[in-house]
């Protein structure tokens, strides 16, 4: 889930910047500090959206930078265990599928992807299952449900697990399939009313 977080922090503007505009120096100290880093309480920053820095700064002896309290706005993703959610395949490999969702790819383990025997070929790069013959490739579009979220530690990228096993899950065009179904089979009902 995507969501837009406001801030509060205090930042060091470089005695190098001083006379450069204040807002885009907080602006890059912010980016610096906060874009791309995987934070337990704020899962995935994407972006910096806003800034606010305050003209008053504090000076530490010692240190010939300024201190400045800064608010600002993040752009975030914080995958939640039973959220649904569509994404990309972007990568098969023979345990699984690595889908895109949101700036993270989620692993669907080959065991989470459909209810048959799955057979992968490196060849072509797909999961096929033996007896639906559905097939999986990069680049298709799946909806699926995420699982397992371990955002771990500051600095590690984190891990996402994600399953198609359940009604309404997995590859869009499977869904549009089954979906198909049910109503040719209501619509000869009609016909035969008739």
């Amino acid at each position: 889930m995507f969501k837009l977080i406001t801030l509060q922090d205090t930042i060091r503007i470089p005695p190098e910047t001083f006379g450069n505009p204040l807002e885009k120096v907080g602006r890059d100290q912010v980016k610096q500090k906060y874009e791309g880093i995987v934070d337990e309480e704020l899962g995935y920053v994407i972006a910096v959206t806003g800034i606010e820095v305050s003209p008053i700064g504090k000076i530490i002896p010692g240190d010939g930078a300024t201190f400045h309290k800064v608010t600002f706005s993040l752009l975030t993703f914080y995958p939640v265990i039973q959220e649904i959610v569509e994404g990309d395949v972007v990568e098969i490999a023979d345990f699984g599928a690595f889908v895109r969702i949101g700036p993270v790819d989620a692993l669907l383990h080959v065991s989470q992807l459909m209810d048959d025997y799955i057979s992968y070929d490196e060849k072509q790069g797909i999961l096929q299952g033996k007896e639906t013959k559905r097939k999986l490739t990069a680049g298709d579009q799946v909806r699926v449900r995420i699982t397992a979220v371990s955002l771990g530690r500051a600095g590690s990228s984190g891990k996402i697990g994600v399953t198609a096993r359940q009604p309404f899950l997995g590859k869009l065009e499977w869904l549009k399939e089954t979906a198909a179904v049910p109503e040719k089979k209501h619509s000869d009902a009609k016909e035969k009313a008739a």
